[in-house]
This record gives structure tokens, C-alpha cells and sequence, in this order.
């Protein structure tokens, strides 16, 4: 099976996170080296306390999907996650976030769009020539030979996180 990190694959790839009011820096980190074990752990921030809240922006650049694609397949939720990570697509440039609740246990979820979930989230912005072939390949999976899908396709996911199908 053919194994996709994003990296050195002519893909632009941007994790960031924001830490605000009372997120705790290491149950943050925790989340973010679950699904993306290579992000750098040198983003020193202060636990919050009172009068002292968290405001930062941790952003890394080129950190492999690998992990992050690993968990799609192993948890079979690829035609969620290719629905979820092309809402914002535009042909050569999309941007997505999972929420940081779900990653700290090492799963993968990702927010309706406009929600601001507790705990925060992670965004990740994929930027390349052939983006869209990418994320069809990253989510394939044999289910795809008898239903074939396809970006925005007939069978995306609705805007309130419902499943639509074929009439």
C-alpha cells in the first residue's frame, strides 16, 4: 500500500494551534505530538495563572502527515476526513481543523465548520499544484473501486456534518 506524509511530495503543509486563556502548554503539546510527532517541542510557553492567561500561536512548517494519515486509515474514516479537508478547497490550496480534545487521546476529529469547540483545535493548511489528487489518494481506500468518490462529490458531507447519499 502506498504510504503518503506530505513531505517531499511538492505539498506546502502549515500546523498551528493557538493557545488562549487557561490551555495548558503540556496537555496542548500532548495533543499536537499525537497526531504530529514531529512538530517541535521547543515552543516554551508558561503554564496560565490568575492574571497571567495563554496567548500564543505555535506554527510549524513541512511536519510529515504520516501519523496523521495513519489514524484516518486505521480508525476507516477516510471519506469523512477527505469531506472534512476540502470544504475550504480551491483547487490548489485548503485548510482545515481537528480537535484538539480528540487528538490528545490519539484520535482524529474534526469540528463542524464555524464551531468553536472547548479545547481548541488544530489547523492544518495544505497548499500544492495537484492538491486535489493528493487528498484523493491520502483518503483512498477499496471501498472507492465499488463507490468511487471524488471532492465535493454527490455523497459529501452536508454542511451540518450529515452524511448525503444518492436518492
Amino acid at each position: 500500500m502506498l504510504r503518503l506524509n506530505g513531505v517531499n511530495e511538492n505539498l506546502r503543509i502549515l500546523i498551528e494551534t493557538e493557545l488562549r486563556g487557561a490551555d495548558s502548554p503540556q496537555k496542548v503539546e500532548q495533543a499536537v505530538l499525537a497526531i504530529f510527532p514531529e512538530f517541535p517541542r521547543d515552543n516554551q510557553s508558561d503554564e496560565p495563572t490568575l492574571g497571567k492567561a495563554s496567548n500564543v500561536t505555535w506554527s510549524a512548517e513541512q511536519i510529515s502527515l504520516e501519523t496523521f494519515l495513519k489514524l484516518l486509515h486505521d480508525y476507516r474514516i477516510l471519506d469523512t476526513a477527505l469531506d472534512a479537508m476540502t470544504v475550504d478547497f480551491d483547487g490548489q490550496k485548503t485548510k482545515f481543523r481537528l480537535l484538539r480534545q480528540a487528538a490528545i487521546v490519539g484520535k482524529v476529529a474534526f469540528p463542524l465548520p464555524n464551531e468553536q469547540p472547548l479545547g481548541g483545535v488544530i489547523s492544518v493548511t495544505l497548499e500544492g499544484e495537484h492538491l486535489g489528487d493528493w487528498l484523493e489518494a491520502a483518503t483512498w481506500h477499496k471501498g472507492r473501486d465499488i463507490t468511487p468518490r471524488s471532492i465535493k462529490d454527490d455523497n459529501a458531507m452536508g454542511e451540518d456534518g450529515e452524511a448525503v447519499t444518492w436518492l
